[in-house]
């Protein structure tokens, strides 16, 4: 299989889109977004301010606000180049417009939000493709997504299932995602909301898949589809299924508790890396690269 030039930046969501301190106390945000340092370190990868960024806030409840806040956090860093395409439904993810502005940006954001909008309006459509060729082909090019627009980068998706009723069979359900990265599965909010048992259920379910728990305020951007690099101020665990050697999940009925034995998990902070298909961590990532 070839290997994507492009980068992928996947990001954990709901951080504070750059805290600022104003009045004498810290200005808070919760619209899903995330701290202006990874926010630089996209348009970093992109090539720079004046390259071409077009957020996509398909997956959010509330697009307008969520837009307009990305612009916001987008021109304090002196990127002013920033588009949104207001996609809702099937019907404009066919707009012409849409497409050739696609065509010819430098990357591209997914805003939070639910997964499933994700999938099931860009599944199957000409954006859908275009983002896959340039992905493969365009060294610079970048997709970036945190919480909702991060989950969805995977060929397998959770797109629903409660932390608390995580450890019982069928709880956690799971289709098909974008697939802008093979053979893993990634869940964001994975430290504040508790999200190891649905994560651990995915994986049990797909043991051929890796499973990423990002942190808030945490990401990792992948290379060649393969390489992870740890950004962000937090966490990111990694649920690997290969040594499994027991599992219940496929001998008991819906609702019952899940039982998994040998599931090796990694924590990996800042500066860490991971090999997805070796299944192998990274002490000091910029090391690897520079000995590579």
């Amino acid at each position: 299989m070839e290997k994507p030039k492009g980068k992928l930046i996947s990001i954990g969501g709901a951080e504070d889109k750059g805290t600022d301190l104003e009045h004498g106390f810290l200005q808070r945000n919760r619209l899903n977004f995330f701290e202006l340092g990874i926010l630089k370190r996209i348009v970093d990868e992109v090539g720079g301010v004046d390259k071409r960024i077009e957020v996509i806030t398909t997956a959010s409840s509330i697009p307008d606000e969520v837009g307009a806040n990305y612009v916001h956090a987008f021109g304090k860093i002196g990127c002013k180049n920033i588009g949104l395409l207001p996609i809702r439904n099937r019907q404009d993810v066919a707009d012409v417009e849409y497409i050739e502005r696609i065509k010819n940006c430098n990357g591209v954001m997914f805003s939070g939000g639910d997964q499933l909008r994700l999938s099931t309006v860009f599944g199957g459509t000409d954006i859908y493709q275009i983002l896959h060729e340039r992905l493969l082909a365009e060294e610079r090019f970048v997709i970036a997504g945190t919480s909702a627009g991060a989950m969805a980068m995977s060929n397998t998706m959770i797109y629903q299932g409660k932390s608390d009723l995580a450890h019982l069979k069928g709880e956690v359900k799971i289709t098909t995602g974008l697939a802008f990265v093979a053979n893993v599965i990634i869940d964001s909010h994975f430290d504040t909301r508790g999200r190891f048992n649905r994560l651990a259920q995915a994986i049990a379910s797909n043991p051929q898949c890796t499973g990423i728990g990002l942190g808030e305020d945490t990401g990792v951007i992948i290379t060649e589809g393969n390489q992870m690099e740890v950004i962000g101020s937090g966490a990111v665990v990694i649920v690997d299924g290969k040594d499994i050697r027991h599992s219940n999940i496929t001998d008991i009925s819906e609702g019952a508790p899940i039982s998994i034995e040998g599931l090796r998990v990694n924590i990996l902070v800042k500066g860490n890396g991971y090999l997805l298909k070796e299944r192998k961590f990274i002490e000091k990532v910029t090391e690897y690269i520079s000995i590579k």
